[in-house]
């Protein structure tokens, strides 16, 4: 049985990881004390224990509600280099090769800066990290990916944001918050001018809404994946061993729509209530193009490799399996293809090879 150990040590591709839910806790301790923002615990060991617990209540509203303290942490040139450096280090310190840090410009204004400030000082930030893992042996490309918050007035300021920046570290665009009550087709507008514009987005749908989230994100809005996803399995019916696709679940299979899929974060905001019970294994079994991530590795306490472990643990995932799923995201990856296509072939395929010789 794979370690985690083992699984720390092959690569892996990181496509679903929000900038604000990826905080060391002593960097938000730090961060908040200077900006004279109070938290509800004084060490890095019991913040941890309290961004961990208040996130594991079943209830998307109330996981969101800790993001205001390390949003806090995050309004200064030099706040959001540090997180997004601290990202890239953090990620290849677990074997990650490539990753996408999602994060919202708009919510990182209250210290003065502008929306372009903040994105140029998270692609320095990003930038800083690159280079020094890669003078650590640890080579990894991270790119960002430029949010709007579902739940303000639609506009076309983010998505403009990420074109004006597509050939300088953004890779595309997302949508995300509360994700009932607030429909993606409240910002088919930007989704249009980014599809007019040839840019890359996912969209939240499928996690604390159903179907009706997931088909307006595919087929009303045109997404290119999907964030989470996995309440498609709503669609599904398993009578005697068989499992019956309806027709949502059956075209977002066919298209191979690539799901970010991530466990720990699901069973916090009610997916299900164990690992067991996560539709992720069906989904993967019935050929779901399933990628597996960690969304906030702060509120969920892990990491890609934990992830992983649990899988292996649960779901009795194998090298195969593990491989599977990398490529299958790197593949999905906002990434030229020929780049996509290298990773695979000189960094990922030679590793996993090498753990099974």
């Amino acid at each position: 049985m794979l370690t985690i150990d083992d699984l720390r040590s092959l690569p892996k591709v990181a496509l679903h990881d929000h900038l604000d839910g990826g905080l060391r806790p002593a960097t938000v301790l730090e961060l908040c004390a200077e900006a004279g923002h109070d938290l509800p615990a004084g060490t890095p060991e019991e913040l941890g224990e309290w961004f961990f617990q208040a996130a594991d209540s079943g209830s998307l509203v109330r996981y969101l509600e800790t993001f205001a303290h390390t949003v806090a942490a995050m309004q200064s040139y030099d706040n959001l280099v540090r997180v997004a450096r601290e990202f890239v280090l953090d990620q290849a310190a677990d074997g990650v090769v490539y990753a996408e840090a999602r994060w919202a410009p708009e919510q990182h204004l209250a210290g003065g800066l502008t929306l372009h400030e903040a994105v140029e000082a998270v692609r320095d930030g990003l930038a800083e990290g690159m280079a020094e893992a890669a003078g650590e042996g640890r080579p990894i490309i991270a790119r960002q990916l430029l949010t709007s918050m579902r739940h303000a007035t639609p506009s076309l300021d983010i998505a403009e944001l990420a074109v004006e920046f597509r050939d300088d570290s953004v890779a595309g665009f997302d949508i995300a918050g509360a994700e009932d009550g607030f429909p993606p087709g409240r910002f088919l507008e930007a989704f249009q001018f980014l599809k007019r514009s040839n840019m890359f987005f996912t969209i939240h749908a499928g996690e604390a809404y159903g179907l009706p989230s997931i088909w307006e994100a595919v087929q009303v809005c045109g997404a290119d994946r999907l964030g989470h996803g996995v309440r498609i399995v709503e669609d599904i019916t398993v009578e005697d061993g068989v499992a019956r696709l309806g027709r949502l679940a059956a075209y977002v299979r066919d298209a191979q729509t690539p799901l970010e899929v991530s466990p720990s974060s699901n069973l916090q905001t009610g997916i299900a209530a164990t690992l067991a019970e996560h539709p992720v294994e069906l989904l993967k079994d019935l050929g779901f193009n399933v990628t597996i991530n960690c969304d906030n590795r702060l509120m969920s306490a892990t990491t890609m490799s934990r992830e992983f472990a649990r899988l292996v643990e649960t779901h009795h995932w194998d090298l195969d399996d593990v491989e599977a799923c990398t490529v299958r995201a790197m593949r999905a990856a906002f990434l030229h293809h020929d780049q996509r296509e290298a990773m695979i072939r000189e960094v990922i395929s030679p590793a996993y090879a090498a753990a099974r010789a």
